[in-house]
């Protein structure tokens, strides 16, 4: 059969967890600058089709398209190693300690926002033909997310900064669920399938993903968007990372690991 049981995929995610701690500088750099790449051209694609169409719901249900392209080539997000690389230290696989777990997590982030400035720098050059003229309703559009989604936080406080962490948070856990919900099935077609239905719902509840705003922002911040790049790092990526971090480690990492993984080694030792 194609679908595979929870106790099945479960022990795939620790494999992977351990796969990524081993994987060499050069190839996990560049894994995840192509993973950073086109996930900042899928936000590009879904935010052009939004302010052509009018329609914010057929932005989303297109932009999954990126996450989709991405996992399928084994590009890494550091959404997705949030996830999966502690479950491989948790279970103590030989080798795999926090060290190794926050190397590959630096380089992972160090990709990915290579990946999300070049596809930025890509945008905003073909938007204005080499920067001659402005970037018409595209770049306005982009301005106005860029100043909503860090002064609105912002002028909010303390409020404001918790508000972004428990939206990053809610990002991830949905992400998260599309990262394993790909392991649950062996077709390719079934796989799309359970990673397109959290992508959109993330996308469309406009909830902070890490990597799509290291695109967002530069992007935002080279088409006029006023604030600062303080604003943009303490405002938004800093408390998105955060909750990135807690929302598909504690949501969808460790629930399963815990319930299918552990479980599973209690009732074979027990049979």
């Amino acid at each position: 059969m194609s679908y595979l049981e929870p106790s099945e995929f479960a022990t795939k995610m620790v494999d992977a967890g351990e796969q990524k701690i081993f994987m060499s500088t050069k190839d996990t750099l560049i894994r995840a600058f192509m993973a950073g790449a086109i996930l900042a051209l899928a936000a590009f694609f879904a935010i052009t089709v939004i302010v052509k169409t009018g329609s914010p719901i057929l932005g989303s249900v297109l932009f999954p398209v990126g996450f989709i392209m991405l996992y399928l080539m084994k590009y890494d997000l550091l959404t997705g190693v949030f996830t999966l690389v502690p479950l491989a230290v948790i279970d103590k696989r030989p080798g795999c300690t926090v060290k190794g777990m926050l190397r590959n997590w630096g380089l992972v982030f160090l990709g990915n926002l290579g990946g999300a400035l070049t596809t930025a720098f890509f945008a905003s050059f073909i938007l204005t033909y080499g920067y001659q003229i402005d970037g018409g309703i595209i770049a306005e559009k982009v301005s106005t997310i860029g100043e909503s989604r860090t002064i609105g936080y912002k002028e909010q406080g303390l409020g404001g900064w918790f508000t972004i962490f428990i939206r990053g948070m809610l990002c991830n856990w949905m992400v998260s669920m599309g990262v394993v919900g790909a392991m649950i099935s062996t077709s390719a077609g079934s796989k799309m399938a359970a990673m397109w239905m959290p992508i959109m719902l993330f996308f469309f509840m406009v909830f902070e993903h890490s990597i799509v705003n290291m695109f967002l922002f530069p992007f935002s911040m080279i088409m006029g968007g006023e604030f600062h790049l303080s604003d943009y790092l303490i405002w938004n990526e800093i408390p998105t990372v955060l909750g990135n971090l807690v929302g598909g480690f504690l949501l969808v990492g460790l629930p399963i690991y815990y319930t299918h993984v552990r479980e599973s080694r209690k009732r074979n030792a027990a049979a």
